[in-house]
C-alpha cells in the first residue's frame, strides 16, 4: 500500500477536497463519486460523507490502495 503524508495548513480540510489534493482524483466530482462508491475509509471505518471533516491524526485510505495520514505544522 503507498503512503503519504498530507501537511494541514487550516484547521480542517473536507474528504473530497482531500482525495483531490492528495492526486487521487482528478476532480472533486470525481472524488465525490469515489465517497459515495464506498471505496474510501476514514481511521479504519467507511465512509459516505463526502464533506466529512479531517483534521490531524486521521488516517484516510482509498480503495485498500493508497493511505493519507493527515499531519499539522
Amino acid at each position: 500500500m503507498q503512503s503519504q503524508d498530507f501537511t494541514l495548513l487550516t484547521e480542517y480540510i473536507d474528504l473530497s477536497q482531500l482525495l483531490k489534493a492528495a492526486g487521487l482524483a482528478m476532480s472533486g466530482g470525481e472524488a465525490k463519486m469515489f465517497v459515495t462508491e464506498g471505496l474510501v475509509m476514514v481511521n479504519g471505518e467507511p465512509e459516505s460523507r463526502k464533506r466529512r471533516k479531517l483534521r490531524g491524526g486521521d488516517v484516510v485510505v482509498f480503495n485498500n490502495e493508497h493511505k493519507v495520514c493527515i499531519i499539522t505544522t
